[in-house]
């Protein structure tokens, strides 16, 4: 969850986690009860990471790029879709026909977006802000993952400051519930 580095290296790790998770996913047969697991573990790491981008990453791509608003706002409109899915996803089993569909439909949203991200945005972010700036976003968005939530919710607003107020206390809620249900861990 916390990796240390810039801003670029703890999101590019972060990726790198829920590649994993996706990997392990798709490693078990259809119906297995573990890609459940695995999924639930991924969608907490995908929407931790997502609302530290929200908060932090996408206001400093619309004060660094010169096209930064239209970047930011094509960055949420993609949370939006991947968040949308993630919601269908939680209320359904792996032995369930729409659990493999959903599934594919996540890692194939969230791979291009990753893409994108790295090959695109981080690039350009890295050449307009100095290295002292990426390391405070880094700060920044390490200790928004601590407190977000950890599991979808599109109808909250997903720019500041709105997120910002509203993040930490779903994730309080959406901590509890998991300590509660033991959702999230091995």
């Amino acid at each position: 969850m916390g990796h240390g580095g810039d801003v670029i290296a703890e999101l590019t790790t972060d990726h790198q986690e829920v590649e994993e998770f996706f990997g392990k996913i798709q490693a078990l047969p259809s119906g297995d009860e573990r890609r459940k697991k695995y999924a639930e573990q991924a969608v907490i790491e995908l929407v931790r990471h997502s609302v530290a981008e929200e908060a932090y990453l996408y206001p400093a791509v619309r004060e660094f790029l010169p096209d930064g608003d239209a970047v930011a706002d094509k960055e949420i409109e993609d949370h939006a879709k991947a968040e949308r899915i993630m919601k269908e996803l939680e209320g359904v089993d792996a032995d369930d026909s729409r659990f493999d569909r959903l599934v594919d439909d996540l890692m194939t949203e969230i791979r291009a977006h990753v893409r994108d991200e790295e090959d695109h945005l981080f690039p350009r972010l890295r050449t307009a802000a100095s290295p002292e700036e990426l390391a405070k976003l880094g700060d920044k968005v390490r200790q928004a993952k601590k407190t977000a939530p950890t599991r979808p919710h599109p109808s909250a607003p997903d720019t500041p400051p709105a997120n910002k107020l509203l993040a930490p206390g779903a994730g309080m809620v959406d901590r509890l519930r998991d300590a509660l249900t033991g959702r999230g861990k091995d």
